[in-house]
């Protein structure tokens, strides 16, 4: 099984290809406010430095968080949004074992639908002045 996984809590953003529970590629860039116009086109070079295209993904695991409000809402997003359209399971963790918890569970067939980020407190929104 092909899998990609993405971490978007921090400046530094990693992307990594998995096949089954064994690291076969990865990228880590310094996106801070670049992350959105990046996220998409890294996976992209990703998915080619690795000799696959994009359809070749067979599943979709998430660093959950705690983290950047923007950067998780951005991986969280493209992550769902990717999952959705190539019609693979998604599943998302937290916390340092994150790659071993989301390529395990992916493995033995879970597939969370859609995943949430976990912020590790309230976000503070403002609100709308009308």
């Amino acid at each position: 099984m092909k899998i990609l996984l993405i971490r978007t809590d921090h400046p530094e953003a990693e992307l990594y290809i998995y096949e089954d529970e064994v690291e076969r590629s990865r990228s880590i860039w310094q996106a801070d406010r670049t992350l959105a116009e990046s996220l998409l086109r890294k996976i992209d070079q990703l998915c080619n430095d690795s000799n696959l295209q994009l359809k070749d993904i067979e599943a979709i695991g998430v660093f959950a968080g705690p983290g950047s409000f923007t950067g998780l809402r951005i991986g969280h997003s493209v992550a769902n949004s990717l999952a959705y359209s190539l019609n693979v399971p998604i599943v998302s963790a937290g916390g340092d074992g994150w790659q071993v918890a989301t390529t395990g569970r992916l493995m033995n067939g879970a597939d969370d639908q859609i995943v949430t980020p976990s912020y590790g407190h309230p976000v503070h929104i403002t609100k709308p002045k009308k």
